[in-house]
């Protein structure tokens, strides 16, 4: 087994923090708006009186579902996550409730599941394939170390502790163990970061035991299906590709099943690969990539085309109105795509991570902070509108709980080195092999591609600073205390590396050249062929029906068409807004006639664009992300 390069070690949101006027105000209304609306909900539901464990057939309370505890957890991870940017005495006291609420219900092996406490006890453990057991369990380990890490309390730490010792007892590879896996991945990375909260080997261990294990023959899941008393070729998925365990992870070559669950997995894989070195498993995630982002991702960064499976289908099936590219697998994307950035430097992680952040992650979510989307499709008839809530309600929560981390996504250190993944304003502290750097970084990123750092040290100090160039961008300049970097020779896997001894106040600029272009699909993509689409920077922008004067269906872009851009503080909050020239169908001479042998004919227009994140914010309206295109005679 080849070992892999020191991997490197994110810079902790709790060491960032942001200033700039994009992404602070959001983060803000998820602080105050989200999270609350979610706590609500979470209560109104019954989710969190589930834990008092009172159901009884025929009471009239909601029969506690098997994935409850995953909405629970994930809120409460976010709330804490929150509570370590701006303390919050009343979110505080609310979160310690949850925390009671929760405990209260563990059993005194430590198993924690409300739904097989009351309603299904004697399923517990037998139907990992369906029933999201581990996947519970996972997230409630997270939330446990957050709520650690927030509070310096150990019950609930613990608690899970307990529960998952529990979990090392039940599954394994000795004979009076069970030898499963989980059907919804999760508790990989969990486990994984469990260990590295509490050194207890264990966890690594089974982590590691649930990820090679998956796929094995016999079939796990076809084995417990028949104790059940079923048929495994009754299984309603009808493929074990559905939970990625088709065949063992090593030998996957192509993302298939569901969207949310793979990403998960292939997360837990990378952080597993982290710890162990294992090069082989690096490999694997590379392919696993390649096919993903070569084949199978809307250009927002979205994944997983169909509501069917709520995942992937074959390469280059990407229809735009009936697009699932669930908010979750977004943001499962973003997970995967950090992680990758730990064990190898290479921009094409990064720009993924960027584009799924701006666009597929963060159309998600009201300006307001309150009101959420699980479906993100690339067109919309008008009848798509974001909800305060979900009977499968894993979305919500989940954009809680990555909004209070968007700083720990920006840099990440190597051996004297700092690498600069994503363009954010915001003041960093940052331990670099035990020596401290300041870093300011000031920008209107995303709507403007200047960027301005500046080096806080203590004493000079020799290390490289390494930019991302976006892959968006193909004019940008490079100053460091305002003499021009000659960048040709500099740039390797997409990072410019700035290598000298820095003095304290040192002052590096980039302009990455930020213009309004038109983008085309692959040929194969049939929902998209004869469209275009746009971009401005990471940003993919739409069309809306209301800030146009011509129906959407009626506009063509012309392949040349000339755009324009500019910042108006009026319009969703303050965007920058793409014009530029358009066609529009000619009606005359269809009056009573349905089809006609006479060409198209097609008259000036004009067309306004706003980012797709933005869209579902005012008025009802049709949206288009890819128009048709008309070649101009």
């Amino acid at each position: 087994m080849a070992n892999l390069q020191k991997f490197r070690e994110p810079v902790p949101f709790t060491s960032v923090k942001i200033t700039d006027a994009f992404w602070a105000p959001r983060i803000a209304a998820n602080r105050e708006h989200g999270l609350w609306a979610v706590y609500q909900q979470l209560k109104d539901t019954g989710r969190l009186n589930a834990y008092r464990l009172d159901w009884e057939p025929g009471s009239g309370t909601p029969v506690p579902h098997v994935f409850w505890d995953s909405d629970v957890a994930k809120w409460l991870e976010g709330a804490c996550y929150s509570l370590m940017n701006v303390p919050d005495q009343a979110l505080l006291d609310v979160v310690e409730d949850v925390v009671d609420r929760i405990l209260a219900a563990q059993g005194e092996d430590g198993y924690l599941n409300p739904h097989f406490t009351v309603v299904e006890p004697a399923g517990r453990w037998t139907n990992l394939r369906d029933k999201h057991e581990l996947y519970c369990a996972g997230h409630l380990i997270e939330a446990a170390i957050a709520h650690h890490q927030a509070t310096g309390g150990t019950r609930f730490l613990d608690g899970m502790c307990r529960y998952s010792d529990l979990i090392c007892q039940v599954f394994g590879p000795g004979a009076t163990q069970k030898h499963g896996y989980p059907g919804h991945e999760e508790i990989e990375l969990a486990l994984i970061k469990l260990y590295r909260h509490t050194g207890v080997r264990r966890y690594l261990e089974l982590a590691a035991y649930f990820i090679d294990q998956r796929g094995q023959t016999p079939h796990y899941f076809d084995l417990e299906a028949q104790q059940r008393g079923e048929k495994s070729e009754d299984y309603w998925a009808k493929s074990h590709a559905y939970t990625q365990s088709h065949l063992p992870v090593r030998q996957q070559q192509e993302v298939v099943g569901h969207a949310v669950r793979a990403m998960y997995l292939y997360s837990g894989m990378a952080d597993l690969a982290a710890e162990t070195g294992d090069d082989d498993l690096l490999k694997t995630l590379q392919t696993l990539w390649g096919d993903l982002t070569s084949r199978k991702m809307y250009l927002t960064g979205g994944i997983g085309a169909s509501r069917t499976n709520e995942g992937f289908t074959a390469g280059h099936d990407l229809p735009n109105r009936e697009a699932y590219a669930e908010t979750c697998a977004a943001i499962g994307l973003i997970f995967w795509a950090k992680r990758m950035l730990r064990l190898s430097l290479d921009s094409r992680y990064a720009d993924v991570m960027e584009r799924s952040l701006y666009n597929a992650m963060l159309s998600s979510v009201s300006l307001e902070g309150d009101r959420f989307f699980y479906v993100n499709p690339l067109a919309s008839d008008s009848t798509h509108h974001r909800q305060a809530f979900f009977s499968c309600s894993c979305c919500p929560p989940n954009i809680n709980r990555i909004l209070p981390t968007i700083g720990g996504y920006i840099y990440s250190t190597g051996e004297s080195e700092i690498d600069v993944h994503l363009y954010i304003q915001s003041q960093a502290e940052i331990d670099l092999g035990g020596q401290r750097v300041g870093l300011t970084q000031k920008t209107d990123y995303p709507w403007d591609g200047v960027v301005c750092l500046q080096v806080d040290l203590d004493q000079p100090l020799a290390f490289a600073v390494k930019l991302r160039k976006p892959g968006w961008c193909d004019e940008y300049r490079i100053f460091v205390n305002d003499q021009p970097i000659p960048v040709e020779d500099n740039l390797q896997a997409g990072y410019l590396s700035l290598d000298r001894t820095w003095q304290p106040g040192d002052r590096v600029r980039a302009q990455w050249v930020t213009t309004a272009h038109l983008v085309n699909a692959h040929p194969e993509i049939k929902a998209n062929v004869g469209r275009v689409a746009l971009m401005r920077g990471p940003l993919v922008y739409c069309l809306e029906s209301l800030d146009q004067t011509q129906p959407l269906q009626h506009l063509y872009l012309p392949r040349e068409t000339s755009l324009s851009s500019h910042f108006d503080p009026d319009v969703l909050g303050g965007v920058v807004l793409i014009q530029g020239a358009a066609r529009v169908v000619d009606l005359s001479g269809w009056e009573n006639t349905l089809y006609r042998k006479e060409p198209m004919q097609f008259s000036e227009t004009s067309f306004v664009a706003i980012p797709y994140f933005a869209w579902d914010n005012r008025e009802p309206g049709e949206m288009q992300v890819w128009m048709p295109e008309v070649i101009d005679q």
